[in-house]
This record gives C-alpha cells, structure tokens and sequence, in this order.
C-alpha cells in the first residue's frame, strides 16, 4: 500500500513539475522566433561574447592557458549559479495564481525555475565545449569526472542560495533590489577571470573564502589538468551548500502557510 502510495505521489509530482516547466518556457521564451532554443541560445550567446571579447584583449599573451577554454569554463560556471537565484527572486508573485491548485506547492515553482536555469546553462556548456573542440579551438578536457563533479557542486550552490533568496524575497523587496548590485560584485571575485594560484598570498586566502570559487577552481583542474595549480576544499564548498539548502527548505516552510494566492 506504501509503495503504491509514494507511485501514486511521484506521479502526480511529476505531472505538476513538467507543468510547471512547460509554462516557464512558454512565458519566458514565448512561440515565435526560435521560441525555447532560447533556453540554450541565450547563455551561449552570454559566453561567445565574453570569450570574443578576452580574444580581441589578447589575453592569451599573458597566460599558457587556452583561452577560449578559460573563458568558456568561467563565465559558464557563473551563468550555472548566478541565474537560478535572479529567477527564484521574483518566482512568487506571477505564479500566485497556480497555488489554487491543491497539488502545486511553492516549492514546485522554485524547483521548475531552478531546473530550467541548470538545463539550459548547462546544454550551453556542453554544447560550446563541443562545438569549439570540434573547431580545434581547444582541446577535450583532461579529467570528464572531475569537470562534472565541479559543475554539479556549482548547480548546487547555485540551488540552494536561489532557494534561500526565493524565499526571503517573498517577505522583503529589499532582496530583489539588493540581489543585482551584489550578483555583479561577486562575478569578478568568483573565480571566472583568474585562477587562485595567480593571486598575492593574502589575496587567496581572502577569494577563497567564497564558496564558488572552490569550484570553478577544481572544474579547471578538471578541464587542464596539470596546467594549472588549483586551490579548492570541496568539504567547505559542500558545507556552504547544505546550509545554504537547508536555510531555503526552512524559510520556504515559514512562509508556505502566508503566501496565499490572489
């Protein structure tokens, strides 16, 4: 009877998440032009711009390491967890409406934009990683396992933080005003542009403090290999994931019982 019953739930859950992704889509990216490639268009065309633009800087003068691939592994990574919390932020207030359904939780809406952000961003990377390798724009990564290790750590900080933020943003506007300035400041400290071992003494220590940049450091050590010296402790990384999880799942709780459809 037991299991019967959590079929029966996974089904429904199921049903309510592809719903809810399909409408995502369909309100984001709308039915004409290209319509959903945007999903995966869109970060592509993000990160092509930000690898022309270090190109044209010559930037692989300064450094052995390729750069299309530098670039491509590092503003991918900021896309992966910079984008599921800027579309948690302002999940609640369109989606109101859906929590007439008894089977759609507030939870739902935030797990189906989250999904979409790591679908698309993460189609993206992939894709461009192709693309440029088959081009001989740069070469295949040393360690596949490590690479998506990495990416999965950054998907989840990337989560977590979007599910406390989502949540907050719910009782405070002052988030979603807050949330921009401060997404901005931390890209260029987040590990995208450099690599830690580049960096003065003092300077490490103090990048390092940020939880993404452990795994941007250990997603290049597992895309170059012996090329770089990479610094990162994914038991801290993780710390800083779980309660960044668990502060989401607690305050999304707290507020479930207040946030009543109009």
């Amino acid at each position: 009877m037991t299991d019967l019953s959590l079929s029966h739930s996974w089904t429904i859950q199921r049903r309510v998440l592809g719903a809810l992704l399909m409408r995502e889509i369909l309100t984001r990216y709308g039915r004409h032009n290209i319509g959903f490639l945007w999903l995966f268009a869109e970060p592509m065309l993000f990160t092509l711009g930000v690898t022309a633009l270090w190109s044209v800087a010559k930037l692989d003068q300064i450094s052995s390491i390729p750069i299309v691939a530098f670039a491509v592994t590092g503003y991918s990574s900021v896309l992966l967890w910079r984008a599921m919390p800027s579309r948690c932020i302002s999940a609640i207030e369109p989606n109101l409406p859906l929590l007439y359904h008894r089977n759609v939780r507030l939870l739902d809406v935030f797990f189906a934009r989250i999904a979409l952000e790591a679908v698309g961003t993460t189609i993206s990377f992939v894709g461009l990683v192709l693309v440029f390798w088959g081009l001989e724009w740069l070469t295949f990564p040393e360690n596949v396992m490590k690479v998506i290790s990495a990416w999965l750590m950054l998907g989840w900080f990337g989560a977590g933080l979007a599910l406390l933020l989502g949540a907050l943003s719910g009782t405070s506007e002052l988030i979603e005003k807050l949330w921009h300035p401060v997404s901005y400041l931390l890209f260029p400290l987040s590990g995208a542009a450099f690599v830690v071992d580049g960096l003065p003494q003092a300077a490490q220590g103090a990048v390092l403090l940020l939880p993404m940049v452990h795994g941007v450091e250990y997603l290049r050590e597992g895309y170059f290999g012996s090329q770089i010296t990479a610094h990162y402790d994914l038991g801290y990384m993780a710390t800083w994931n779980a309660g960044l999880t668990i502060a989401g799942l607690l305050r999304i709780r707290a507020i479930a019982d207040r946030v009543r459809p109009e």
